[in-house]
């Protein structure tokens, strides 16, 4: 399972967190997409556009993964260094690994990262 978990501001595009996941470099083998379940509904439009399922992920989740980056939005907003990288090891499963940092959408409103499970 290769998982892009995203993270962003409300108000982000469709457009924005297509740029964010091409910032990673990824997209091609790509298999799920992750986000947290409460902003879940505002990425199921690209999922839908991907043919990708979406994996909402709980709150609580989230706190407890290490993330690479940090982020001073994700921090004041989660409590996390960067909600996309939480949200792609989170939805890759336990023994995941980042594959891909997160990026950030060139308008600042969207960040992508890509994890890899232990499976796949």
């Amino acid at each position: 399972m290769i998982v892009a978990g995203f993270g962003f501001r409300a108000g982000a595009t469709t457009a924005s967190l297509r740029a964010a996941l091409a910032a990673t470099g990824g997209g091609q083998d790509i298999t799920h997409l992750a986000t947290p379940a409460d902003k879940a509904p505002a990425l199921a439009e690209l999922a839908a556009q991907l043919a990708l399922p979406l994996i909402p992920i709980a709150a609580d989740r989230l706190a407890s993964l290490p993330t690479i980056t940090r982020s001073p939005a994700s921090l004041a907003a989660r409590g996390i260094g960067s909600v996309a990288e939480a949200c792609a090891l989170a939805g890759a499963g336990k023994g995941a690994r980042l594959r891909a940092a997160r990026s950030l959408s060139p308008d600042r409103m969207a960040t992508c990262a890509i994890a890899q499970g232990v499976s796949s």
